[in-house]
């Protein structure tokens, strides 16, 4: 059911918790609905907010807009062959769930994916990654409304620009399309991935490398590492891994011989945000009601009574100490709304 309501509290929409009102809220189950809204009114693309389980929003006020949340949760193969499936997802569907049921089907490809936080529609627009795996490689297309005109449209993946962490809906195109479906192609004979740090341990533990091994080992590192929004505040991941050039790392490698480094096809080194910041002694720190999680400083925390403008002046302190012992500006991975 589709229904547009007022002054709507935000505040099972978003992970840290924040009790904040959008102006109005729409969610749909039926695009049709949506491209009907879209058409009776005149919405630019600044005057609308797309939200799924709000896992990568930072409010810091109430949202003087319109939040529209996906809410259609359809599976559909359109195509299958020898080696590949291809399976057209609601934007509305769970993550995580849309992950264990492709690997139920024994579909390969999203199992290092496993356990992140959010909805498929959002998958797209942030090419959220994993243990050496972005989703963006294995998106066949992306089902879209256009907010100012209503008008369908479907990207190709080629056209959607994936870059670490980015894409066309998150750049060029921001706030202008409502991801509406994701059509994925999902191998049946996958050759995990497993080379990234603790995963290839943990998956050996359990004995034969599968998808399911490798969805269990993911699942197992992460709720290691990462409160559960339900328990505490947080948007997992606040910044994101910087890549730099091979000559920053060096120098950088011989003064911490203990840094983790990974190798881009660019050419260009990846490096872990996390112990960037733990090394900067922010692991565990807390003021007030906001902090730094023990097990893993990516994550900035909500311990009940904070506003969003105290996660902002955490992260800006963090970001400033890395750049002046590091020489590194760290870019968040969270939006600020």
């Amino acid at each position: 059911m589709s229904e547009l309501r007022e002054n709507y509290s935000l505040k099972e929409h978003n992970t840290f918790g924040f009790d904040v009102k959008s102006k109005y809220f729409f969610s749909f189950d039926d695009e049709i609905d949506l491209i009907e809204l879209l058409e009776r009114n005149n919405f630019t693309a600044n005057d609308v907010l797309l939200v799924g389980e709000g896992s990568n929003l930072l409010f810091v006020e109430d949202y003087n807009g319109l939040v529209i949340r996906p809410n259609n949760k359809s599976i559909e193969v359109l195509k299958e062959e020898d080696e590949k499936v291809y399976v057209r997802v609601g934007a509305g569907y769970n993550w995580d769930e849309f992950v264990d049921y492709s690997i139920s089907k024994g579909w390969g490809g999203l199992e290092n994916l496993s356990n992140i936080p959010g909805t498929v529609g959002a998958c797209p627009v942030q090419n959220i990654g994993a243990y050496g795996v972005e989703v963006g490689d294995l998106i066949h297309s992306v089902d879209v409304i256009n907010i100012e005109t209503a008008e369908q449209r479907i990207f190709e993946s080629n056209q959607c620009e994936f870059g670490y962490r980015d894409s066309v809906f998150k750049n060029k195109y921001k706030n202008l399309f409502i991801v509406t479906h994701v059509v994925f192609e999902l191998n049946k004979n996958h050759k995990p991935k497993i080379e990234y740090g603790q995963l290839q341990r943990e998956v050996e533990l359990l004995g034969d490398t599968t998808i399911a091994n490798i969805r269990k080992a993911v699942i197992s590192i992460r709720e290691s590492k990462l409160p559960s929004p339900n328990d505490m505040g947080n948007a997992g991941s606040f910044f994101k891994n910087p890549v730099v050039s091979v000559d920053k790392a060096g120098k950088l490698k011989k003064e911490y011989n203990d840094m983790p480094e990974y190798p881009l096809e660019s050419g260009e080194i990846k490096l872990a945000a996390g112990w960037l910041i733990d090394k900067c002694g922010f692991r565990g720190y807390r003021k007030g009601d906001v902090g730094v999680h023990s097990q893993q400083a990516l994550v900035l925390v909500n311990y009940g009574g904070a506003r969003g403008m105290d996660i902002i002046q955490l992260a800006n302190l963090i970001k400033n100490k890395v750049f002046e012992k590091f020489g590194i500006m760290l870019e968040q991975e969270v939006r600020v709304v």
